[in-house]
């Protein structure tokens, strides 16, 4: 299985966002605490923003925000929102896949890895994978 860098770097900035939701930032801000490229990432947020998982706003008070609450986003909406199936064969969706004779069984499993894949990448949010206490994701019971 492949996991795309657009992919990645698109949780990575989603992550940025999330951590401290009430003030925007910058793809510039973003690309440098994260370390990745940044003409790559504006492009990536440019796809999240058409996917409604990011806003924007132009000036000198603008930037990028969340375009949902980080609870409400999965890693399955990141994923389907900057590479589209989740999982390819030879670039085709494994929807209409089929073998004949002794492979006839492999295109359910194929499947199964996608709905398994799917089901663990939609039942994890943003907010789940920021670390305990900080703005986007409330302290833990008993941490300090």
């Amino acid at each position: 299985m492949h996991i795309s860098a657009k992919a990645d770097y698109a949780t990575r900035a989603l992550l940025e966002l999330a951590r401290e939701p009430a003030r925007p930032l910058t793809c510039e801000a973003m690309a440098s605490s994260q370390h990745v490229p940044f003409r790559f990432l504006k492009s990536v947020v440019g796809e999240l923003r058409r996917a409604g998982l990011v806003r924007s706003q132009r000036g000198c008070e603008g930037g990028y925000w969340l375009g949902r609450p980080a609870d409400e986003i999965t890693l399955l909406d990141v994923v389907r929102a900057v590479d589209g199936e989740l999982i390819t064969l030879r670039g085709e969706p494994l929807a209409g896949l089929d073998y004949p004779g002794a492979a006839a069984g492999l295109p359910g499993i194929w499947r199964r890895i996608e709905a398994d894949a799917a089901a663990l990448l939609g039942g994890t949010t943003l907010a789940a994978l920021l670390p305990p206490g900080t703005a986007g994701q409330p302290a833990r019971k008993g941490a300090a």
